[in-house]
């Protein structure tokens, strides 16, 4: 028999097979997965969608569909439809709805292939696909799925072939060049949008990020969804190649690669809002305000980055090291920089990065005057 253990994640209680998260565990869980879960109820409390129908393809333990019953706002959600190829799966879900008070009839529930639960379905407004590896074996069906204004999230766990590690399967999976650089994680997250782009335009749906982020083993995005020919046309038309000038291989290149924007400036707004709210609501609760750092550290650090519009950041301590001078202070390069006309902030990237809309030889010339 398995060994099973009760633990807290947001607002839920969840009944979890013990031991390492891998493929082996009977049931799926990963603790590390919780601060996607987190951003996931944030951001669909800070939309204005309401009354939507959400998918749960992949739901394992079912955590994420409780946190959402649980914790999304009244009217958020008309139905929830909850899905695992896995019959054990689904049993200890329907055991972790039980455990939180959740009455079974407030989900649908059904044992496929995710792939098939999807197509066999009218669409929803919300799809979140969350697999162990690559999400590409699921990303037609979803993008099929998805409807007109509806939002679709997808994570990617193959971090070593989008972020440089293995190019040729980068190649092979996401049509596209990584670079095994200081922005590889920035670059690969990038590689990913472009894939769930060109599927997406297949079926004249555009979809475009709204919030983005690369945390520790994942990259995270969550599309909004356009359906005309026009649209589709327009995200095609942001695709390119970026060119590190920094690199030791002169002119070397990576992509093809989406080049707009990873986030809704006034939806990464309003989520700081409400996230400092519950943080403010939290407070003086003993353990529950610290639940919220990692989360609010994130935010913090992408409210500033968003509204940089720049493809790629420097790596400081990399520069100042070519430049042979001392690593200067953040604060006051970002200062420096801000003075001379240009933007610039730090990036939840890389703790030694550096976004700024200021050309290369200008930023070198304000490191320079920082002796």
């Amino acid at each position: 028999m398995p060994k099973l253990a009760t633990i807290s994640e947001g607002e839920a209680k969840i009944i979890v097979h013990a031991g390492k998260p891998t493929k082996k565990l009977a049931v799926f869980y990963n603790p590390a997965m919780k601060l996607n879960r987190d951003i996931a109820v944030l951001l669909l409390n800070s939309v204005q969608n309401k009354n939507m129908q959400i998918a749960d393809p992949l739901a394992a333990t079912g955590v994420r569909a409780a946190r959402f019953l649980l914790e999304l706002s009244k009217g958020k959600i008309k139905n929830i439809s909850i899905n695992d190829s896995s019959q054990k799966a689904i049993a200890l879900t329907k055991k972790n709805f039980r455990l939180n008070n959740i009455a079974l009839k407030k989900a649908s529930f059904s044992v496929q292939d995710a792939n098939i639960f999807l197509l066999n379905s009218a669409g929803f407004d919300y799809i979140d696909i969350d697999p162990f590896g690559s999400p590409n074996p699921f990303l037609d069906a979803s993008i099929k799925r998805i409807s007109r204004g509806g939002i679709l999230a997808v994570t990617a766990t193959d971090v070593s072939s989008l972020a440089g590690t293995y190019p040729e399967v980068c190649l092979r999976k996401y049509w596209a060049l990584p670079l095994r650089n200081w922005t590889m994680h920035e670059i690969g997250l990038r590689i990913l949008i472009r894939k769930v782009q060109l599927i997406a335009s297949q079926h004249e749906k555009a979809l475009v990020p709204i919030f983005s982020h690369s945390t520790e083993h994942y990259l995270r995005v969550y599309f909004s969804c356009d359906k005309s020919k026009e649209a589709a046309d327009k995200v095609i038309s942001q695709h390119g190649w970026l060119v590190d000038g920094g690199s030791k291989q002169a002119n070397h290149a990576a992509g093809p690669m989406w080049l707009g924007q990873l986030w809704d400036i006034a939806l990464v707004e309003k989520m700081l809002k409400n996230a400092k709210k519950t943080e403010k609501n939290k407070s003086g609760k003993g353990d529950a305000g610290k639940d919220n750092k990692e989360l609010m550290t994130l935010l913090l650090a992408i409210e500033k980055e968003s509204k940089i519009s720049a493809v790629g950041f420097y790596d400081i301590d990399e520069l100042s090291s070519r430049l042979k001078i001392q690593v200067p202070r953040r604060d006051l390069l970002i200062e420096k920089i801000n003075s001379a006309g240009f933007q610039a902030a730090s990036t939840h990237f890389k703790a030694s990065g550096l976004r700024t809309d200021a050309p290369f030889q200008k930023l070198k010339k304000i490191i320079q005057s920082l002796r």
